[in-house]
């Protein structure tokens, strides 16, 4: 059925944790443009104190210039991304700035990065140096891709074509490796912060972007969303396909939904069998065709069918 996008800032007050596991936990950041400020915010959420320490804007920049390409190419998301979050400027590369980092690194739970490890080792903050100085605190590293291949340069595209996640010449609707990488971040963050509660020592944990889009293709490499697969386009009852005046996302996927879609078509539904016959297909294709957005949106009601309408 029809429904009005959440924007940003409402998704983040609907899915905010009634309880706050991380309250308390001080959490400092480091991680720039998109995995690492995603990761902070749904910390945030969960109770934690998220503090985001970012360079200095490009020189020549207006004063008050983010130093996080982020908030230089899109100030939107950046805005979204850092609402309630303190952010300060340190020069990393400057004395100045590495004292004003050990400062904050001392009352510190957790440090979330996003280097390659070996510019991490030229700052300073490579994990035996800073477990050493700092046995208590824990790192979360995002990575491109895992263990020797961490010095590579990559981007969520080229770690979803990695994935097989590309399979034409556009580009995909989302960040998925990003925002998954996101995901796993936070949750090394909470299993973090329990071995720092049962051990009362710090971990080191690397999250890659590359093995967060390889979790999210797994249904394709299983063979669930091929071609030939019930969620790829097999199914009549799991297709988008035109309807008068846009498109309709159908999700019948199950016998009782197949049963009641067949049922609204005037086809004789035999088992989950007729769902991929050709003949299904057509007639699904006729009987969405012939039908409006509100119409589709009162049957999806009506006869309790998953189905979502979208403009053309």
């Amino acid at each position: 059925m029809a429904q009005i996008p959440a924007t940003a800032t409402s998704f983040a007050a609907a899915t905010a944790a009634p309880l706050k596991p991380l309250r308390g936990v001080r959490v400092l950041s480091l991680a720039l443009n998109l995995p690492g400020p995603a990761a902070l915010m749904r910390l945030k959420a969960m109770g934690a104190n998220c503090l985001k320490a970012e360079p200095p804007g490009p020189k020549g920049a207006p004063a008050g210039t983010s130093g996080d390409p982020m908030g230089q190419y899109n100030p939107t998301a950046y805005a979204a991304l850092h609402d309630r979050i303190k952010v300060i400027t340190i020069d990393l590369k400057s004395d100045k700035g590495q004292a004003r980092l050990h400062k904050e690194l001392a009352r510190t739970d957790l440090l979330l990065t996003s280097f390659r490890p070996s510019a991490l080792v030229k700052l300073g903050l490579g994990w035996k140096a800073l477990h050493k100085s700092y046995p208590q605190l824990s790192v979360v590293a995002i990575v491109g891709a895992p263990g020797v291949r961490a010095e590579e340069p990559g981007h969520d595209l080229t770690y979803l074509a990695d994935a097989g996640l590309i399979t034409g010449l556009d580009l995909p609707a989302t960040l998925f490796a990003d925002m998954g990488g996101a995901l796993m971040a936070s949750e090394a963050v909470l299993q973090a912060v329990l071995v720092q509660k049962t051990s009362g020592k710090g971990s080191f944990q690397e999250v890659a972007l590359s093995d967060a889009a390889a979790w999210l293709a797994l249904p394709r490499t299983w063979g669930l969303t091929q071609p030939q697969g019930a969620v790829g386009g097999a199914h009549a009852g799991y297709r988008v396909y035109p309807c008068k005046g846009g498109r309709v996302a159908v999700a019948a996927l199950e016998p009782h939904f197949a049963a009641s879609l067949c049922a609204a078509g005037d086809v004789v539904f035999e088992g989950m069998d007729t769902m991929f016959k050709p003949d299904t297909h057509a007639a699904m294709a006729r009987f969405l065709a012939g039908k409006t957005r509100p119409q589709l949106d009162k049957l999806a009601i009506e006869k309790d069918i998953p189905l979502h309408t979208l403009a053309a």
